[in-house]
């Protein structure tokens, strides 16, 4: 008589299936954390969106005409107050003016949870949730628990009237 195994073999351990449940619960969580991939720092250069020096002037636009044409129409310059801004609920969108005829805009996403951003004041665009603050200038984080900047969006000012692109 020869001794056989007691252990069913048909079937995953219960270790297997809790590790495999936890990968995709893991995978969920990770995939409606992440940023959105059309907008952020792959804008061309010369957007009064794009981050750091290309956004100095009051009318510059990368999109060119065409971009005022098929763009949303925001604000007019006069709406957007020196030094703050102003948030557009509805199309996700910061869009302030850290200087003088210097517009620029950026995701009104948070990037530490995904909340709306609630106000702009004192140079910061300010989250409610757990007060991460953004520069106006450039969207990079000066007080967190964020690590990561408002990624920029593109927009282009005609005359007095600033379009998203």
């Amino acid at each position: 008589m020869t001794s056989a195994s007691l252990q069913p073999t048909a079937g995953p351990t219960r270790r297997t299936v809790v590790a495999a449940a936890g990968a995709a619960g893991l995978a969920v969580a990770l995939t409606a954390c992440g940023s959105d991939s059309g907008s952020g720092s792959s804008d061309p250069a010369g957007n009064t969106g794009a981050q750091g020096d290309g956004g100095s002037g009051g009318g510059g636009s990368g999109g060119g005409e065409n971009a005022a044409a098929g763009g949303t129409a925001l604000a007019k310059t006069s709406e957007i107050p020196e030094g703050g801004g102003k948030i557009f609920k509805d199309q996700g969108v910061v869009v302030t003016q850290p200087a003088a005829g210097q517009f620029k805009a950026f995701s009104s996403k948070c990037t530490h949870q995904g909340c709306a951003v609630g106000s702009v004041a004192d140079g910061s665009i300010v989250c409610p949730c757990h007060n991460s603050r953004f520069s106006v200038a450039d969207g990079k984080v000066q007080s967190g628990p964020a690590t990561q900047p408002l990624p920029a969006q593109n927009i282009t000012v005609s005359g007095n009237e600033i379009t998203l692109a």
